[in-house]
C-alpha cells in the first residue's frame, strides 16, 4: 500500500511538471461546474413562507418553462395566504386601517413593473407584471395604480381587514406606537428569484409592507434595484426586511454589481449587510434586512442583518429550507 502511495504521489507531482497551473486549476474546478448545473433550475424565495411559493413556481416552470410566469404565480400563493400577515390583503394595516400593497417582477433583459400603496388588489404581483408588459413605464402608484387595474379587468376586492389583521389592529391602537419587531411578521416580504435551465434569470417581490406604518409609506419591495433587480449578464437579488435600510444601500442592485466585479453571491450579500449595518448604525439592534443572490452560474448565497433568516431553495434535484448566516 505505501508502494502505491509513493507512486500516486510522484505522478501527481510529474503531472504539476508537464502542465501549466491553469489547466490543473480547471480540471479540479470541473466538478463543481458539474454540480451547479445539477442546480440548474434554481428558485430562492424569502423565509418559511418560500417553501409553498417555490412548490408553486417549480410546477408552472417544469409544465410551461416560463420563468416570468414562475415567478409571478409562485408569490402569489403567499398573496393569497391567510396565515401570512405580512403579503397580500390579509396583511397587517398601516395605522389608518388600511391594507396597501407593494409589488415588483423583473427579467434578466432588463424588462421590469412594479406597483407601490396600492388598494383592493389581490394580486399587486400580476399588476406589476401587466405595468412592464403593457404600458411604457415602470412603476405606478396609489390611485393611479388602483385605475390601472380596473381598466386591466381587475376585480377590487372589498376593503375589510382580515380577522387576524383585525385583531391585531384593534390591540395596537390601544397605545398607537410603531416599533419594528425583528423575524415578525410586521416587514416579512416574500422576495424570489430564479435561474432557468437556459441561463435566464428573472425575479418578483411583493408585501403588504411594515404594520401600522403612516398612510402613504412605500418600501423597499417595488423600487428596482432597492428590493429586486436582475440581470442576465451576472445575476439577480432580493432583499426582505425593514424597506428603509434596503433603500438608503439600493441593496438589490448594489449585490449584483459586486457579482458582476466578480465577488460570489455569498460575498456579494455579506458585503451588502455590512454597508447597511453601517449606515444605520444607530437603530442596528431593532433592524432585520435580509439578501439572497444567484449569479448566472447557478451559485447562490444569503447573509442577514440578525438571526433567523430563513429561506427556501429548490432545484434540479429536491428543495430544502435553509438558515442564512448573519452578522449580529
Amino acid at each position: 500500500m505505501s508502494d502505491r502511495r509513493s507512486f500516486i504521489k510522484k505522478t501527481l507531482i510529474s503531472t504539476s511538471l508537464l502542465f501549466p497551473s491553469g489547466i490543473l486549476e480547471a480540471c479540479a474546478q470541473a466538478p463543481k461546474e458539474a454540480e451547479r448545473e445539477k442546480l440548474k433550475p434554481l428558485i430562492l424565495s424569502t423565509w418559511d413562507h418560500g417553501m409553498p411559493a417555490n412548490d408553486k413556481a417549480w410546477e408552472v416552470l417544469m409544465q410551461t418553462g416560463d420563468l416570468v410566469s414562475a415567478v409571478e404565480e409562485g408569490v402569489k400563493v403567499t398573496e393569497l395566504d391567510m396565515d401570512n400577515l405580512s403579503v397580500g390583503l390579509q396583511g397587517l394595516p398601516d395605522r389608518e386601517g388600511i391594507p396597501t400593497l407593494d409589488a415588483s417582477i423583473m427579467k434578466g433583459d432588463g424588462s421590469c413593473g412594479s406597483v407601490a400603496f396600492v388598494r383592493q388588489v389581490k394580486h399587486p404581483i400580476s399588476l406589476a407584471r401587466k405595468v412592464m408588459e403593457e404600458t411604457p413605464h415602470v412603476m405606478l402608484a396609489g390611485e393611479g395604480a388602483r385605475q390601472f387595474a380596473i381598466a386591466q379587468g381587475f376585480k377590487m376586492e372589498e376593503e375589510v381587514l382580515s380577522p387576524k389583521a383585525n385583531e391585531m389592529y384593534q390591540d395596537w391602537k390601544v397605545e398607537s406606537k410603531y416599533k419594528p419587531i425583528i423575524n415578525i411578521e410586521n416587514h416579512d416580504t416574500i422576495g424570489m428569484i430564479a435561474l432557468g435551465p437556459d441561463g435566464k434569470l428573472a425575479g418578483s417581490c411583493t408585501t403588504s409592507g411594515l404594520a401600522f406604518k403612516m398612510h402613504g409609506r412605500v418600501g423597499d419591495s417595488p423600487i428596482i434595484g432597492a428590493g429586486l433587480y436582475v440581470d442576465d449578464e451576472v445575476g439577480a437579488a432580493t432583499a426582505t426586511g425593514l424597506g428603509e435600510s434596503i433603500i438608503r444601500i439600493c441593496g438589490s442592485f448594489l449585490i449584483v454589481e459586486l457579482m458582476r466585479q466578480g465577488r460570489s453571491p455569498q460575498e456579494a450579500c455579506e458585503e451588502a449587510v455590512r454597508r447597511l449595518i453601517a449606515k444605520n448604525a444607530k437603530d442596528i439592534k431593532d433592524i432585520q434586512a435580509g439578501f439572497l443572490a444567484i449569479n448566472k452560474e447557478g451559485e447562490y448565497g444569503a447573509f442577514a442583518v440578525q438571526k433567523g433568516f430563513t429561506y427556501a431553495r429548490h432545484y434540479n434535484g429536491g428543495k430544502d429550507l435553509l438558515t442564512a448566516g448573519y452578522k449580529m
